[in-house]
């Protein structure tokens, strides 16, 4: 039976920019609720200092918990090797930072969609990186996870492989059992895409995935369209929501997931609205999977 995990989203700023939360805070707060795991982020100010990460794993797992997942950015689609080289450098020490807190998968993503990069060009860089690091993760027993992403909290321009067909032809070009796919449904409503379209072309190659569900406070989706390039991070009228609540069809996902033989980690990105909701998704959630595994 899939295991949930939950993931900081409503805490972003203040465990990444102004440190106004201290992820022990966090920690105390995600594990009292009827989950299994809590989804990492590299960018915790806190995780900068390899010293903190022993504590930080003890103080999970003493509370019966585990960190199965690392959530992190790296950005493969620069033009410029030197560039991507550090990127990978990053993505290493992400790898290490998995490990040392016992997770099993850590993301990885294509990179920023630059006005200047070919498809074909932004394919060929990206999949080289994380054939790259295929190696470095198999060695301490990582799977990469590329996720169908909109947009980092803090990169400049949206995903390069936001559109399906870019994705799939990306996850395509990696074949290793140490590489798969973290699915994240709400992702596909803002490529303006079915996400069970997505679903059921790369389904055989979900290892990991986010529940969410997305709202747009106002407008549309082509207004999205018109202030995603250029400015950081999400979009204003953009939302999390609760999940169960939104768009997506969570029947037909986990059917599709059951079909073919998902047991893995689902992690949850709510909470925006407060911990009552975070709750509610997690109750919403564990019901569905019983109903399905």
């Amino acid at each position: 039976m899939p295991k949930l995990a939950a993931f900081p989203k409503a805490f972003m700023t203040a465990l990444c920019k102004d440190g106004s939360m201290k992820l022990s805070e966090w920690i105390d707060l995600a594990c009292a609720l009827q989950i299994d795991g809590l989804e990492w982020y590299a960018g915790f100010l806190e995780m900068q200092d390899r010293s903190n990460w022993a504590s930080f794993r003890k103080q999970v797992e003493d509370n019966g918990k585990t960190i199965p997942m690392m959530c992190c950015s790296p950005d493969f689609t620069h033009p410029d090797a030197a560039f991507r080289a550090r990127e990978i450098e990053k993505q290493k020490f992400w790898i290490d930072m998995t490990h040392a807190l016992g997770g099993s998968y850590c993301r990885v993503l294509s990179g920023q969609r630059r006005p200047e990069l070919s498809i074909d060009e932004g394919v060929l860089l990206a999949a080289e990186c994380i054939k790259t690091c295929i190696p470095y993760a198999k060695a301490r027993n990582i799977t990469l996870i590329l996720e169908n992403h909109y947009k980092d909290d803090f990169w400049e321009y949206p995903e390069f492989a936001q559109k399906q067909d870019v994705f799939c032809k990306l996850v395509d070009s990696v074949v290793d059992s140490n590489f798969g796919v973290n699915y994240d449904p709400s992702n596909a409503f803002l490529a303006g895409e079915d996400p069970l379209e997505l679903l059921y072309k790369i389904s055989s190659r979900v290892v990991t995935m986010h529940a969410s569900d997305r709202f747009l406070i106002e407008g549309t989706i082509e207004d999205l369209r018109r202030e995603e390039l250029g400015a950081l991070g999400y979009a204003k009228r953009l939302r999390h929501g609760e999940i169960g609540k939104g768009l997506n069809d969570y029947d037909k996902i986990f059917a599709e997931l059951k079909r073919v033989g998902f047991n893995s980690w689902i992690s949850i990105e709510d909470g925006v609205d407060g911990m009552d909701q975070l709750e509610r998704s997690v109750s919403f959630l564990r019901k569905k999977i019983a109903q399905y595994w």
